[in-house]
């Protein structure tokens, strides 16, 4: 059965979009995880909305003008929090609710038969990707790829601690700056898999997942990308062998149910960390007490 899907062009560009998603939503997540900013997905989300919105409007392409919008409001945003006395809570719920005014404001002036398309991006529609979404998807998501290639070690630096790395010498306004247009462009690589309503789930809920079963930074999230590929792989093909469930669903139901379960694994993990350490300080207890 699987080896006629793979023959299928529909499952070759929707696998193919599975794929980068799920590795590009865990990867930048892990940075927005660690910097406790987990709903900035969701803000980028609703301010994509406009984006979309305003492609429908105009007749142009709704991903690019999403992309454009996305990482405008993802800016504005940051500024917003870095500079003013606004928190990032704060700045958050104004990205949610500006996204959400703007795309409701410009689908409601935008030619008829918006709304039906709107739905694809809203929930995700990954059987309907065209090869023109992945040649946009598969550059966005390299773009993504070399930022955390590239900048990864100051980025965590930055997620760690923000004054550290400012006292370090880092351009600590620049590296906030490019999580937050990283995050944006993540956000519309995801729009067309999982819907603008759940990406925020993809890109935090590998990561929390990860966590529970490891403690560096890299395992976390070599993981965290392993749980992000398997849950949209699983999701793709959940949906494809059933036509009434839907794809962004499946995704995000099958990484809970992974994070789920790396609870109950988390414990026996943590607890023979426990046992591994304390046998290996027996040996230095021994030799204190023979000295």
């Amino acid at each position: 059965m699987i080896f006629e899907l793979l023959q299928e062009e529909l499952f070759q560009l929707a696998l193919v979009a599975a794929l980068l998603v799920g590795l590009c939503a865990p990867a930048v997540g892990t940075f927005i995880v660690q910097r406790r900013l987990a709903l900035l997905g969701d803000g980028v989300g609703h301010i994509a909305l406009t984006g979309v919105a305003l492609g429908f409007l105009t007749g142009t392409a709704p991903v690019l003008t999403a992309v454009i919008v996305s990482v405008v409001g993802a800016v504005a945003i940051e500024l917003v929090r870095a500079r003013g006395r606004t928190s990032g809570d704060v700045a958050l719920a104004l990205l949610f609710y500006g996204g959400i005014a703007g795309g409701v404001m410009l689908m409601g002036i935008a030619p008829g038969g918006s709304n039906a398309k709107l739905n694809s991006y809203l929930f995700g529609a990954i059987a309907s990707v065209t090869p023109q979404d992945i040649w946009v998807i598969g550059a966005l998501a390299v773009a993504v790829i070399a930022v955390v290639l590239i900048f990864g070690r100051e980025l965590f630096v930055l997620c760690q601690d923000e004054e550290m790395a400012r006292a370090s010498g880092l351009p600590v306004r620049f590296l906030s700056l490019l999580i937050a247009v990283t995050a944006a462009l993540t956000v519309v690589i995801a729009m067309r898999v999982v819907g603008l309503l759940l990406v925020s789930a993809l890109m935090v809920i590998p990561v929390a997942t990860s966590q529970q079963l490891t403690r560096g930074f890299r395992s976390t999230m070599a993981l965290a990308v392993l749980f992000g590929v398997l849950a949209s792989v699983g999701g793709l093909l959940a949906s494809t062998y059933s036509a009434k469930v839907p794809p962004g669903a499946a995704i995000v139901l099958l990484a809970l149910a992974g994070f789920v379960l790396a609870l109950g694994v988390g414990k026996f993990v943590r607890r023979a960390r426990i046992q591994e350490s304390t046998v290996s300080e027996r040996p230095k207890l021994r030799v204190e007490e023979v000295a």
